[in-house]
């Protein structure tokens, strides 16, 4: 009933629309610049830099997210976007090894451009659509995203080999331009955001309100332990990015644009955890579904380390539904426990926190597959991650305060008429990241490597 009554909304089937058109590029992008860089060099620790100079960026997500807060967001998505078309442009010059070094450098500015679309996405979507349906919507437009790893990766590896990368980088800017269309046709009134009067000098005035998100976060007992188990995930989280080809290359015994089959396998995997998220959520709660996500990733991983292609395509199924349902879940509770305000500056926020670890092990991930054991690599990764769900299993015991009295404390907190208050520091104890992201790329996605925050446009 409630995804009828979501797919009833105008706006929110253009959205929805968007998202899709959003993923072709994404996944077709993504993975192509891994096997050009891959085919380039020969090596599989460069091809896994890519991943990293995705997430780079990520240390600038705080002045995103005020960035996101502080002007609207629809018009920021639409000049994100338009920008994202330009940044794609210097692949078409690639053309031999030499030249990887382009690649490295559009996969930092994507990152870049990833830091602004997710949060002003992630808040759009809380402006268009009543709190009970936030898990619905979530949980389907994941699902619809995808639900395209079923085909896109393999059309973009497919493209790819026929065309090189500059045509799969000419369809990504397409994607670009028509996701700038539906933007403009849901024809959004957003009101003009709330400032905050300065009550000092300029930089501790900036600083304190681009750290609003990072005081949400670590001023409530629930939240302050999902990010904690987050954190440790995205400590091995990026070991897939260089593994990924290792299975393919060394376990496998395939070429590098095998790569797309495993992507589709996940994708499946991702679907059936996108269908199912929603009535979970409803029923177990935002921290519990995200626990069992947790633990299918780390079965996922660990069957990866086997040889067998039907063991590692189960696994890519297990990762992709793991992996999908954790985004779903603490992208839901994020948006549901944050003010409108600073919804940004939260996600953003919790985007750092993720990132920062995770770009580090994707560094670590690229030293290591040349010393050691793939296989080593993958059963560690395994291990932290069911260290983490423990943590967030644990998080599970804390409370949440009921809506009515969110809503009372956040009008405690109110600052003087025409001005927004502190209430990004409201105690609220209860949900990313080019994607997703977080996923990222959520999140998620988004414009982001595998398991990151959800896709960075909308």
């Amino acid at each position: 009933m409630s995804t009828r009554r979501l797919l009833a909304d105008r706006r929110a089937r253009r959205y929805l629309a968007a998202q899709t058109l959003s993923l072709v590029g994404d996944s077709a992008m993504l993975l192509a610049c891994g096997i050009w860089v891959k085919e380039l060099t020969g090596s599989d620790g460069a091809a896994g830099l890519t991943f990293l100079f995705l997430t780079l960026p990520a240390l600038l997500a705080p002045l995103a997210g005020l960035l996101a807060d502080r002007v609207r967001r629809g018009r920021l998505l639409v000049a994100a976007n338009l920008a994202g078309a330009v940044v794609l442009s210097p692949l078409l010059a690639v053309r031999g090894p030499d030249q990887v070094w382009l690649i490295y450098a559009v996969m930092l500015l994507y990152g870049c451009l990833g830091l602004v679309i997710a949060p002003a996405q992630s808040a759009l979507l809380v402006t268009l659509l009543p709190e009970d349906l936030l898990a619905d919507a979530n949980g389907l437009l994941r699902t619809v995203r995808e639900s395209l790893w079923l085909l896109a990766p393999l059309a973009g590896a497919g493209l790819y080999a026929l065309l090189g990368g500059a045509a799969v980088a000419m369809l990504d800017m397409a994607t670009f331009l028509g996701a700038v269309a539906l933007l403009l046709s849901l024809r959004l009134v957003e009101p003009v955001p709330e400032r905050r009067a300065r009550d000092g000098g300029a930089l501790r005035h900036w600083l304190g309100e681009a750290g609003a998100g990072f005081r949400h976060l670590g001023r409530h007992p629930l939240l302050r332990r999902v990010v904690l188990a987050s954190a440790v995930l995205a400590l091995v989280l990026g070991f897939s990015e260089s593994t990924g080809y290792a299975v393919v290359d060394r376990g496998l015994g395939r070429s590098p644009e095998f790569l797309g089959v495993l992507q589709a396998a996940q994708g499946l995997g991702a679907v059936l955890g996108g269908l199912a998220s929603a009535a979970a959520v409803r029923r177990f709660g935002e921290v519990r579904v995200a626990a069992v996500g947790f633990l299918c990733l780390a079965a996922g991983t660990g069957l990866g380390a086997t040889e067998v292609l039907g063991v590692v395509l189960l696994g890519r199924v297990s990762t992709g539904a793991g992996l999908t349902v954790m985004v779903i879940a603490l992208l839901t509770l994020l948006q549901r426990t944050t003010p409108a305000d600073v919804q940004g500056r939260v996600y953003a926020g919790f985007e750092v926190t993720t990132s920062v670890p995770q770009t580090v092990s994707i560094g670590v991930g690229a030293y290591l597959i040349g010393m050691l054991d793939y296989r080593v690599l993958l059963l560690t990764q395994a291990a932290v991650v069911v260290l983490a769900a423990l943590l967030l299993v644990r998080a599970d015991r804390l409370t949440e305060p009921t809506v009515a009295a969110r809503a009372s404390g956040n009008r405690a907190a109110a600052g003087p008429a025409g001005t927004t208050g502190p209430a990004a520091e409201v105690p609220v104890p209860c949900r990313p990241g080019h994607d997703g992201d977080h996923d990222h790329r959520a999140g998620a996605g988004a414009r982001r490597p595998t398991g990151a925050a959800p896709s960075a446009r909308p």
